[in-house]
């Protein structure tokens, strides 16, 4: 079909520009085609063929597909393509400012950052026009207000995320240890459990790995680190520039001696995927990442099945524990051919039954609230309800004080981290620079 060529396409050209560029994850798999990865059947031309835009992290595709099936099953005449897009926040980005700018009717639904409502709204359709006021109150209220733009619904949330620590159980009690409620306390037990093991033979054991490249996701690590040692977001709510303090700096400067020690050399390349590959196949004490994570790390195939919990992340030796908000949801564009079938294929993926669907599947946070309160949801993951306050009370990223230049914004703080990390630069130079290269992109004053 055309529709299908054309998406071909375009992702093939956009990745082989991200990869030429030298963006990406060294440690990731070259990307596929841009084809929905399980090949439909050609649809009628009768059907109307409603295609969404989703991720692949995890069992996100595999959870996706199973959701458009369950909706054909109940619409025939309707075809629910799912396109694979890239993993990484800023490649999948790209993609989508390709389609925008074509104004493009070839996707229907775009599977969206917590972060981009603002910098994105005008290319989607208000949902409240699409029947979205009769389920919206089922939602967490704070990600409802994320996702409204001067009271334009402009995406349905999907699931929700909060960054947590996952440490070895079996560890921790071999060596005696407690689970760390500070970022020296992790560093020290990472280091004795890191020696330990090594000198029991394993020389591929290290004590902690997290997401250290230069993207979206060390922006979410380095906020944790820095909220928890009372440092700030970057920019204050009332678009402030924040960034450059003592605190800050601390932490920062703490973070690059963990690169070559208790974490590997390589943790500087490493995304989200990267770090799971190795804390699943039994070879860190410790890992930093998102929900996601949880189910896939019990299944049988996986090193450290019931050898594992989580918890919130340390504080800093200033602060409270810290989790960044992540989470995404289901936007629909406003160039769509059949913007309405498009809202409610939307809205199915986002409804009680779904999200149940993927919180038991693929532990993926509901955003549905009384989902936190389901026998079901709670057997298989557990830390949903301990942890309940660590989602509700996540720390959110500068992108509605900062929108429309959020992307710019984060672009800036997550290089100047990864060249403290690298060891190019001391934190306090770094912040220098990046609090001069903020102002540029914002206007904003600086503390």
């Amino acid at each position: 079909m055309k529709k299908r060529t054309w998406l071909s396409m375009l992702l093939v050209l956009v990745l082989m520009f991200s990869l030429l560029a030298g963006c990406g994850s060294p440690a990731e798999e070259p990307a596929e085609t841009g084809e929905p990865s399980e090949e439909p059947a050609e649809p009628s031309e009768e059907d109307v063929v409603i295609t969404v835009a989703a991720g692949a992290v995890g069992q996100e595709l595999e959870l996706t597909q199973m959701a458009a099936q369950m909706y054909m099953d109940d619409n025939p005449g309707v075809v629910v393509e799912v396109l694979d897009t890239p993993d990484l926040a800023q490649d999948r980005l790209g993609l989508y400012l390709q389609f925008f700018e074509a104004q493009s009717s070839e996707v229907d639904v775009y599977q969206i950052d917590v972060i981009w409502p603002g910098d994105l709204e005008e290319h989607f359709v208000d949902l409240y026009e699409y029947g979205a006021e009769a389920v919206v109150g089922e939602h967490f209220p704070a990600i409802v207000e994320n996702n409204t733009v001067d009271g334009r619904l402009v995406a349905i949330p999907w699931f929700t995320d909060a960054g947590l620590l996952y440490y070895r159980t079996d560890l921790l009690e071999k060596y005696d240890l407690d689970p760390p409620e500070t970022w020296e306390e992790l560093a020290q037990q990472a280091q004795v459990i890191q020696q330990g093991e090594r000198d029991e033979g394993n020389q591929d054991f290290v004590g902690f790995v997290w997401q250290g490249d230069a993207y979206e996701g060390l922006t979410c690590n380095a906020l944790e680190w820095i909220a928890s040692n009372e440092g700030g977001t970057i920019i204050s709510p009332e678009g402030i520039i924040t960034i450059n303090n003592e605190n800050a700096v601390e932490m920062i400067d703490m973070a690059a001696t963990w690169v070559g020690t208790i974490s590997p050399e390589g943790v500087t390349g490493m995304a989200e995927e990267d770090a799971r590959a190795i804390w699943q196949g039994g070879n860190a004490a410790f890992m930093r990442n998102w929900p996601y994570a949880y189910s896939l790390g019990q299944e049988d195939d996986s090193a450290v099945k019931d050898r594992f919990d989580v918890s919130p992340l340390p504080a800093g030796a200033n602060g409270e524990p810290a989790a960044t908000l992540g989470g995404w949801q289901l936007a629909v564009s406003r160039y769509s051919e059949n913007p309405e079938i498009a809202a409610d294929v939307a809205l199915f993926m986002a409804s009680y039954d779904m999200q149940k669907m993927r919180a038991v599947d693929g532990s993926l946070n509901p955003t549905i609230m009384d989902l936190y309160e389901d026998d079901d949801v709670l057997e298989a993951a557990p830390f949903f309800g301990s942890l309940y306050d660590v989602f509700t009370n996540a720390v959110a990223r500068p992108s509605t004080a900062s929108a429309p230049n959020y992307n710019a914004v984060s672009t800036a703080f997550f290089r100047a981290v990864h060249d403290v990390l690298n060891g190019n630069l001391d934190a306090a130079t770094a912040f220098e620079e990046l609090e001069l290269d903020l102002q540029d992109i914002t206007g904003f004053d600086i503390e």
